[in-house]
């Protein structure tokens, strides 16, 4: 559960993720909120959520309860604006979005981190519209090689499914999945499928495959539609390698929208 509180000491608001352990069961949810404070501790960056402290409450010198303080953000999840609409026909809010997720991702991966878990529902827009990443309970350090399959089937990238060691490349593909999703309206089919849930979606899509983003909307703009497959490509080394390439690729967009309009947007997002 999340509540929101206050900071005693400084008054400021704050949000309180409470993680209770009744069975042996609840184990891993431990491990993603010490994970999540071990990690956030070391980043500092306007687009990621910040992280306080932890508490943990302690009963037979076992953890029984724990609590994460974090930063209190007023806003919706990209999922939550997303669904249930038409396929997007104005694509310079939206890259907007993606530059400052990208943004964030980029920061955690100069500190030596990948987030793991990038998807529209750990993406959260304030009304002012700026971003912040949420959610680093399966965030790793580069490079790391995890014991067993952690991710969301439809943004879950291959090397995830095959237990290949996680790098900046790996946010690259989550993020493409990410903005397939939001820009076409479909999921984009992944190498895992598990659940009821998931088979429904796969199914859906495989009536056709991953089609190229551009068939899909036949309103979107080329490059996003290049950058997108590009970033959703199988093997790592056909995807852009850091964040700074998607990130150039996006500005890029962005600058040939506006010249299309008449106009060219800012792209300085925050």
């Amino acid at each position: 559960m999340i509540y929101e509180g206050r900071d005693v000491r400084t008054r400021k608001r704050v949000a309180i993720k409470h993680v209770v352990r009744k069975s042996p069961d609840d184990d891993r949810f431990f491990e993603q909120a010490e994970a999540e404070y071990n990690v956030c501790r070391q980043l500092d960056a306007e687009n990621l959520r910040k992280v306080f402290d932890i508490v943990r409450a302690r009963r037979w010198l076992k953890t029984s309860e724990l609590f994460l303080i974090m930063e209190l953000v007023a806003g919706e999840t990209l999922e939550n604006r997303c669904k249930n609409q038409s396929p997007p026909e104005v694509f310079g809010p939206l890259i907007a979005i993606f530059l400052q997720v990208a943004r964030g991702l980029q920061a955690m991966h100069h500190a030596g981190f990948a987030h793991a878990d990038i998807k529209p529902n750990n993406i959260l827009i304030m009304p002012d519209n700026r971003v912040k990443i949420i959610d680093f309970g399966q965030s790793c350090p580069l490079g790391h090689k995890k014991e067993r399959v952690q991710g969301t089937p439809d943004y879950i990238a291959p090397e995830q499914v095959q237990r290949l060691p996680i790098d900046q490349r790996t946010d690259v593909f989550n993020l493409g999945a990410t903005m397939y999703w939001v820009t076409t309206g479909k999921w984009f089919r992944t190498l895992l499928n598990i659940g009821a849930t998931a088979t429904r979606k796969i199914e859906i899509d495989a009536r056709s495959g991953n089609e190229n983003p551009e068939a899909v909307n036949p309103n979107m703009s080329i490059p996003l539609a290049r950058l997108i497959q590009d970033c959703c490509a199988t093997r790592p080394d056909d995807r852009p390698q850091d964040m700074r390439q998607v990130i150039s690729r996006l500005e890029t967009t962005l600058h040939i929208l506006g010249r299309k309009n008449g106009a060219t947007p800012a792209i300085e997002a925050n």
